[in-house]
């Protein structure tokens, strides 16, 4: 890793901050995924071989504190939802017990860690470009896992209640199909929501809001599949086949069903969160609800057909997400390779570092050669930084509070150039 950035070129601005938006260059677009409007293009600060510090705004002084302060906010939102989590327990766990008992609730438990970690497997493939903070993912986690099972209880009531004015010959497939749609696809979307609005410096795009979505759905599916194995075993004659066949449906044929419902959900919001306002996100949060719900319904109204339609609809739809999220890793990579090359361009990075840290290949090199000094842990930390980076100049270049951003920027280059010379030390 060069210690060096370059120096500027003699017709590079001085400061980019306070002149207007450049022309917009050729290769700013390079994928489909986080498209830049002319007017909002900005070049990276240049490096002048001197403090960072030195160069930063006067004007940018003040965001530069609330970008510092918003961690704080992130703490917050973790905080509070753990204790919705922990008071949602109150409501969620009787609720289990009652219907599986003891025995049923720990044999249900066990078992449903089992497509539960393949979940978060996924989880942790889909995020390993550009990890969330583990306190936001907790919170995902836990939202899913108790908190909109809570709201889905609580809310049920009130569409038994309104059974009687449809034309659903039994209140079995009319909760099926009905209820469970639109009430748990709300109950777990609206944690994405809240995501969106309090933890927005995270929620970058739609990897993003896939990574979340995976999240909440893993701990709504793993409370329900303890709800559905623990009564298989409380409720049968034959316990035994009986979770056996459960299991087999839920555990092993569909480990990933809510996970795409409301992967759906956070996929829309995560493209609503390139260009983020308040208005946009909840706007978001309603139309992606819609193939979310959708999605749901169709799976629960497979009836003595459900092998050709799991077959001819179900693994189609499966195979489609996965097509999905590998054309959102490929454009992620695209995009923080061309960032990237914005700030080699202003002397922050060489060209030949740009290409070890966009791409899989690259970074394992580099690992591999840090931990042969015994700098592993500070080289992986220099790559984080260089992705958070390259996020941050798409928010500066998307329009969206810029200022604020800029300023964020700064401090993330004098941290890049910290990182640089504990790696290189």
């Amino acid at each position: 890793m060069s210690t060096h950035p370059r120096q500027p070129s003699p017709g590079r601005p001085e400061d980019p901050y306070s002149g207007p938006a450049s022309p917009l260059p050729r290769q700013a677009n390079p994928s489909w995924m986080g498209h830049v409007q002319p007017e909002n293009y900005r070049p990276a600060p240049g490096h002048y071989g001197g403090p960072v510090e030195a160069v930063l705004p006067p004007q940018v002084q003040g965001t530069a504190l609330r970008a510092a302060r918003t961690s704080g906010g992130l703490l917050g939102l973790t905080v509070a939802g753990g204790a919705l989590a922990f008071l949602s327990l109150f409501l969620v766990v009787p609720f289990l017990l009652s219907n599986t008992g003891t025995a049923g609730f720990l044999i249900g438990f066990l078992a449903s860690l089992l497509p539960l970690s393949v979940v978060l497997l996924a989880v942790y493939v889909i995020d390993k470009w550009e990890p969330e903070p583990k306190r936001l993912l907790f919170f995902a986690f836990t939202w899913g896992a108790a908190v909109s099972i809570a709201a889905t209880l609580l809310i049920q009531p009130f569409f038994v209640l309104a059974f009687q004015f449809s034309d659903i010959p039994d209140l079995q497939t009319y909760m099926a199909t009905v209820q469970a749609p639109i009430v748990e696809e709300f109950a777990k979307s609206l944690g994405l929501l809240l995501l969106l609005l309090l933890a927005r410096r995270h929620f970058d795009g739609p990897v993003d809001g896939v990574v979340f979505a995976f999240t909440i759905a893993g701990g709504f599916a793993f409370t329900e599949n303890i709800l559905y194995f623990g009564r298989a075993i409380a409720e049968s004659a034959s316990p035994a086949s009986e979770f056996a066949q459960v299991f087999f449906l839920r555990g092993v044929m569909s480990p990933f069903a809510h996970a795409i419902f409301t992967g759906t959900t956070g996929l829309i919001m995560g493209f609503a969160a390139r260009r983020w306002h308040a208005g946009a996100s909840v706007a978001a949060f309603i139309v992606g609800l819609l193939p979310a719900m959708f999605l749901h319904n169709r799976w629960n109204s497979m009836g003595q057909g459900f092998l050709l339609d799991y077959v001819f609809v179900q693994v189609p739809i499966f195979f489609l997400a996965v097509a999905g999220i590998v054309l959102l890793r490929v454009a992620e990579k695209r995009l923080t390779r061309q960032r990237l090359l914005e700030y080699s361009a202003a002397g922050w990075f060489t060209t030949a570092e740009v290409e070890l840290l966009a791409t899989l290949g690259g970074r394992r090199t580099v690992l591999n050669w840090a931990g042969s000094y015994g700098r592993k842990r500070q080289m992986k930390e220099f790559l984080k930084a260089a992705t958070r980076l390259a996020n941050t100049r798409q928010r500066i270049l998307s329009g969206r509070d810029v200022p604020l951003h800029q300023a964020e920027e700064r401090q993330q280059l004098q941290h890049i150039l910290a990182l640089r010379a504990a790696v290189a030390s």
